[in-house]
């Protein structure tokens, strides 16, 4: 007998929904899905604010799934959800946990980004999928290219997911600019989403992601106040100064493992934050040095991603008792259960503490748990300071990038290989929509156009701009990424030929 949800915010789902819902074990709404699925559903945009582990994904997908069943006619024909998220491995994990659900409505669900095959992306132009989980890196490639231009034209829905990430850097401008494209290229508005756990300005993050759309609804929930965070440094013993010397460390370096040890040890599934890959690699080094029967592993984004992949699924299955990582893990990888966090030493910044120590205690009746292992007296008061910011919700603003040329320039190009070619007056209205370059002068605009046109990107014939196809293609596509380059070395097994990870010149 199929359940019948009388609470809200699932019982406005239709019926095939419910029963999924009711198979996958889905009971009761965490309270941002209470929150928040009843605006999505009603086609409001929203920003959700809320701590990890919340069901934040399914928050927004659930009332786009209902939605876009009842508009079946939408089923198979383009692409109608479109869901952006920063990082290539968030993006394979959102596809494992929604691709069930999706296959059980007869939702196609596909991902896109540079690890892609050839394929794959031969199979998503021909029969495009309903949803596309992809970077904002891709949504760049894609949306010149003639037959993903057809497909997207059908986009209805688009979920931005951590967007924290994006607003305060080159990539969130770059964006913005590609949402208003793809607004153009739809021939409507669609509605947007935004999800995070850590946004210390929520004005101006509901401002970027609303751009030239309707007003964005903001639902906050925040950290439970039971939340436990504190700070300790680890004080010197006569065992420590014996195990400083057989680990050839000091003895606060000693007392320290000591201390990370019992942690570990009295608990099921620990996160150890560094600051640096170099830290994680030697920390996880020493403590497998100082306790060999103690499963550890480093994770960071210098190792392969298979080595990663094969990280989080031992600490998921309880092979491995800790990963010592870096910002590889601070956002919403699915790594399991985790019962407590350890920052070792200051994180430097109160959003990134609040990020990482939510990445604890996903249960729903379970609170997070951090605490925060200083080294010295300027970073325990630094720490304090910290952790009782993050306790209050005190986070620090975001700085974001207004009006940057370099995104402008790559921008006008890619709007004139969108379409083939564009008033000028035109594209600087529509550069202008997005929030970061409302203030842009029509002089500062002049001057990006007439460097295009000098350097032979694009040419200008009375108030129209056009490509030229022998170098605006190049330009476009070399300049698609705005994560700094660095030079990388990759690193191999000699034995067994694995490759490992990479090595870059910093």
């Amino acid at each position: 007998m199929s359940l019948v949800f009388t609470e809200p915010p699932f019982n406005s789902f239709c019926k095939p929904l419910q029963e999924a819902l009711e198979k996958m074990g889905f009971k009761e709404a965490t309270e941002p899905q209470r929150q928040a699925i009843p605006l999505i559903h009603a086609g409001e945009n929203v920003l959700l604010i809320a701590p990890t582990g919340t069901g934040k994904t399914e928050a927004a997908l659930l009332p786009i799934f209902d939605q876009l069943l009842r508009n079946s006619h939408l089923l198979g024909s383009g692409t109608s959800i479109l869901y952006v998220t920063p990082l290539r491995a968030l993006n394979r994990d959102i596809l494992r946990r929604m691709a069930w659900l999706a296959e059980e409505l007869g939702i196609k669900v596909a991902v896109r980004h540079g690890d892609t095959s050839v394929s794959e992306r031969r199979r998503q132009a021909l029969t495009p999928p309903d949803m596309l989980i992809t970077t904002p890196e891709t949504l760049q490639i894609i949306l010149p290219a003639r037959v993903m231009r057809r497909h997207l034209r059908q986009v209805r829905w688009v979920v931005v997911d951590e967007v924290h990430e994006l607003v305060g850097d080159k990539r969130g401008v770059q964006l913005s600019v590609a949402l208003e494209r793809l607004k153009d290229l739809a021939g409507r508005d669609f509605q947007r989403v935004g999800l995070s756990a850590t946004i210390g300005s929520p004005g101006r993050v509901k401002a970027f992601l609303q751009g030239s759309g309707r007003e964005v609804k903001v639902v906050y929930v925040p950290m439970p106040r039971d939340t436990e965070l504190w700070v300790e440094v680890p004080v010197a013993s006569e065992r420590d100064e014996e195990e400083a010397r057989r680990l050839k460390v000091t003895v606060e370096v000693a007392a320290r493992l000591r201390r990370l040890v019992e942690l570990i040890e009295g608990h099921r599934s620990v996160l150890v934050f560094t600051n640096t890959r170099e830290a994680a690699e030697l920390l996880a080094s020493r403590l497998r040095a100082a306790r060999p029967d103690l499963s550890v592993e480093a994770h960071h984004g210098s190792l392969s991603r298979e080595a990663r992949v094969e990280a989080e699924a031992a600490l998921k299955e309880g092979e491995v008792k800790a990963l010592v990582c870096t910002s590889s893990l601070e956002l919403g990888i699915d790594v399991g259960h985790v019962d407590l966090v350890i920052q070792y030493m200051s994180p430097r910044q109160v959003t990134r503490l609040v990020q990482r120590v939510g990445r604890s205690g996903h249960r729903v009746w379970e609170a997070p748990r951090g605490v925060v292992l200083a080294l010295m007296a300027d970073d325990v008061l630094e720490s304090a300071v910290i952790a009782s910011k993050a306790l209050r919700s005190e986070l620090e603003q975001v700085e974001v990038h207004e009006r940057p040329l370099d995104v402008l320039a790559h921008q006008l190009v890619g709007l004139c290989l969108d379409r083939r070619r564009v008033r000028v007056e035109e594209a600087y209205e529509l550069v202008r929509r997005t929030w970061l370059y409302h203030g842009l002068t029509w002089e500062d605009f002049g001057a990006v156009v007439g460097y295009l046109e000098e350097r032979g990107f694009i040419k200008r014939r009375g108030s129209w701009l056009s490509p030229r196809p022998d170098k605006a293609w190049a330009y476009y596509f070399e300049n698609v990424s705005m994560i700094p380059d660095t030079r990388r070395f990759t690193v191999v097994e000699i034995a067994s030929r694995r490759r490992i990870g990479e090595l870059d010149e910093e």
